[in-house]
């Protein structure tokens, strides 16, 4: 059995601590710095209402003495600890323990029972002068001390860490300044004051008391006036008098706190009056002195309203009302034979983490559990199986066991008729309720997306409307020029593309898949159709539909129709032949089909394209996404720039625009765009060149991986330049059919189209003027944007084949090193 120990002689303390403390002029009350207490002294309130020292505590299971430092009631030594320091970390040896505050105002307990390292309790560093002081209400204090002597600022106080006690005027809620929570937590078992299964917490939405059992709901005061309804104490005397609530909501802090009624003095003796303390007890209840404050000593988790007692789910097994009854016996095993047999053998876990609260729920919650040790010690003991449990016969002594007590056999039947009953009905309605929900569900989502699909194919059918005028927001203008466009049906274009089979996919990019088909008349086609994971989508698919409809070029690939049909978009083109540049300039195995003479044309005619587009179209045109793969060429190999899903309409006096959405492709972007989301016709230019220097070498952009030389084409070209050695740069192709003039003119141009700064480029007309004009003059060039040095070596270069990483969408992060 647990026992406790205090070095305390009320006769002699006065003389102990007077002789003890450091200091003779030290008050009973107060520690200065440099000040020790040991295990056998003690501090004083001012009128000793409170004691401050270390005491001893015996475990059940053991002889071994664990001690604290803790507060009491001077005068009252039964349950009278209110505040313990150590709670969770005990001192195995009392003898050597002692307080101190030392001279950096640090309070902490040293004990050779703790190794090395002490236990702080305040770690001080806020002020060079402090002292602590027990206060007459229970709080123990460490303040600043002024030059004068006088005390100042308090630094430190036991109410803001209260363990298991609720002192008058001691706070439950939350402190707003600080954002500390004051809540109560019970010891373990009564001879383990580390903290237990409950807390008394103030919940502040409902304004009430509330125990949690390891977190969960346990009982409530509930509130009526000022009054806990769930509250008896001093029921007996008065319902009206005793203790006064203070319920506090400000600016400050959320709590709760309680002070002795005035008039109570004259119901209670004063010494009564002053023990006050509310404690909340390992097993649940809160007492205060020996009375308790709840009308319930356990919960069984059935929902007693009246006592305060939450509701939480049972086990099957068991019943309403049924419960554990505190009996001294024996549990006895069963034998086969139906005769009780020798003494029963218990479960038995020796843990030191389980207190008496959690070994009954670990009873409770098995459903084989019959029983279980009363002890209050750590630990749990417990009987399943075929027992029965025989109570003592008077002679011998046997240890104190609560033994689950046997519903009534009406009581059970009630309890399944009710426990069916209760289901029935929520179970119908629930199940009514849920495949109604579901259906108009389904039905809601169904309609909305029907609605959506019609709206968006009206849409696009005004879209391909002779009369229609253009919408601004679409295309960022406000232009009435008028357009017709075919719309196929699904099912033409189905048959026209032997329903998109894989044998007429022509290839796939960032729209969606390619396909061939051919119309019923024998028109060659290509059909784009939109894939639902395209990271393009509907305004995209708009983009394209009216501008290559409105854009008739012969360097611009021609739009035949669309089609839409629910969640399917397509657009259809001329089918070209030769399909894209990049299938010829990129394939170690057709690019010598391309002799220079050839490479001049697509080069001219790709400028021409654009030459329309930022100039003598009705509305200028960026592209922003000119590549080698959107470059068609048709049978007699002439140029047709395609896929305008990314291309932006200006008002012709635009000169340049800002966008939060990159699009394009790695290495193609200016860098006025990549980084800064500016574009202009100068954007387009900056591709051009790429593009050019990507025809003349036979070699894509980014298809240098040698970490000791240049990272990309433009890169490589730039150092060849400034070496003099430009025409190394030159396609080994082109070496029986390139006059060298043309070709060192050709990388001229190319290099000036890819200046760092949008202004120093040319416009695509000056750029053609060059190309066509031998005679004009040539900028001088700088460093180029994305230039990337290093040492060329022809054979340490690597080449790679065609790869496309395009950007739809995206904002840019990383881009290829200036």
């Amino acid at each position: 059995m647990a026992s406790k120990e205090r070095l305390f002689n009320p006769t002699l303390l006065l003389i102990i601590i007077m002789s003890s403390l450091r200091g003779s002029s030290a008050a009973l009350d107060t520690l200065k710095q440099g000040d020790v207490l040991n295990s056998s002294q003690y501090l004083f309130s001012a009128k000793q209402r409170f004691t401050l020292g270390f005491f001893s505590l015996t475990p059940y299971h053991g002889d071994k003495k664990n001690s604290y430092l803790g507060i009491w009631y001077t005068n009252y030594t039964e349950n009278s600890e209110v505040w313990i320091a150590n709670r969770n970390r005990s001192i195995s040896d009392d003898s050597s323990a002692f307080l101190t505050l030392d001279h950096l105002g640090k309070l902490m307990i040293n004990s050779s029972g703790f190794g090395v390292d002490p236990f702080v309790i305040y770690s001080g560093g806020e002020t060079e002068n402090t002292s602590v002081t027990l206060l007459d209400n229970g709080n123990l204090v460490v303040s600043e001390v002024n030059s004068n002597g006088s005390i100042g600022r308090r630094l430190w106080e036991s109410f803001d860490y209260p363990t298991d006690t609720l002192l008058p005027g001691m706070k439950l809620g939350v402190n707003h300044k600080t954002g500390r929570n004051w809540s109560l937590t019970s010891w373990l078992a009564q001879d383990d004051p580390a903290p237990g299964a409950f807390t008394l917490e103030w919940e502040r939405k409902t304004r009430r008391l509330v125990i949690k059992r390891r977190g969960e709901p346990y009982w409530s005061s509930g509130l009526q006036q000022s009054k806990f309804k769930n509250v008896s104490l001093f029921e007996y005397i008065d319902p009206t008098k005793g203790q006064d609530y203070i319920i506090n909501t400000d600016a400050d802090g959320e709590y709760f706190a309680y002070s002795l009624d005035t008039e109570f003095e004259s119901l209670i003796n004063l010494q009564d009056r002053e023990r006050s303390a509310w404690q909340l007890q390992y097993w649940g209840p809160i007492m205060d002195r020996s009375t308790s404050i709840m009308k319930m000593n356990f919960c069984y988790g059935y929902g007693m309203e009246a006592e305060g007692c939450e509701k939480w789910d049972q086990p099957e097994c068991r019943y309403y009302n049924q419960t554990f009854e505190p009996k001294s016996g024996f549990f006895r095993h069963i034998g086969p034979d139906g005769l009780l047999q020798d003494d029963a053998a218990s479960v038995y876990d020796h843990s030191t983490t389980i207190g008496p609260a959690d070994c009954r729920a670990r009873c409770w919650n098995n459903c084989d559990c019959w029983g279980l040790n009363g002890d209050e010690g750590t630990g749990c003991q417990y009987w399943t199986g075929n027992v029965k449990f025989e109570p003592d016969d008077g002679v011998s002594r046997s240890i104190l066991k609560y033994v689950l007590t046997d519903p009534p056999k009406d009581e059970i039947s009630k309890s399944n008729d009710k426990g069916n009953e209760k289901w029935i009905v929520p179970v119908i309605v629930t199940a009514i309720l849920v495949l109604f929900l579901g259906t108009f569900s389904l039905w809601r989502i169904y309609r909305r997306r029907v609605e959506a699909e019609r709206r968006q194919e009206k849409h696009l059918l005004e879209l391909t409307t002779p009369d229609r005028l253009l919408d601004a927001d679409e295309l960022e203008n406000d232009g009435n020029a008028r357009h017709n466009i075919k719309v196929f049906s699904f099912a033409c274009i189905a048959a026209a593309t032997n329903n998109f089979s894989p044998e007429t996919k022509l290839g796939e990019g960032g729209f969606g898949p390619v396909y061939k088909g051919a119309l019923p008349k024998g028109r060659e086609i290509a059909v784009k159709r939109l894939s639902r994971n395209s990271g393009q989508g509907l305004v995209e698919f708009k983009n394209e539909l009216i501008l290559i409809a409105k854009l008739q070029h012969m360097n611009l690939v021609r739009l035949l129709g669309c089609c839409f049909q629910g969640e399917e978009k397509m657009l259809i083109y001329e089918y070209m032949p030769n399909k894209s540049l990049d299938s010829f300039l990129f394939d170690p195995t057709k690019n010598y089909l391309l002799d220079w003479e050839q490479r001049v044309n697509i080069i001219e005619g790709i400028a021409q394209g654009l030459l329309y587009l930022h100039r003598y179209s009705r509305l200028k045109v960026i592209h922003r996404d000119l590549k080698a793969s959107n470059i068609l060429l048709d049978e007699n190999m002439c140029v047709k720039i395609s896929d305008f899903g990314m291309a932006r309409i200006f008002k012709r006096d635009g000169l340049e625009a800002n966008t939060n959405r990159i699009v394009g492709t790695y290495g193609y972007m200016s860098p006025e765009y990549a980084m800064e989301g500016i574009f202009s016709e100068k954007s387009d230019v900056f591709s051009f060149g790429v593009l050019m220097l990507e025809i003349v070498s036979g070699r894509k952009n980014n298809s240098f991986y040698n970490v000791n030389g240049p990272l990309n084409l433009v890169g490589y070209a730039w150092e060849l330049w400034q070496r003099d050695a430009g025409k190394d740069i030159m396609d080994p192709t082109l070496k029986d059919s390139c006059p060298m003039h043309q070709l060192l003119r050709f990388i001229h141009v190319a290099l000036s189209c890819l200046e760092d700064s949008a202004a120093d480029r040319p416009t695509i007309l000056e750029v053609i003027s060059m190309l066509k004009n031998e005679s004009a003059s040539l900028p001088i060039l700088k460093k180029p944007a994305f230039f990337t040095g290093g040492n060329v070596n022809n054979e340490d270069l690597q080449r790679k084949g065609s790869e496309n990483y395009s950007v739809n969408g995206l904002s840019i992060s990383r881009m290829d090193a200036r």
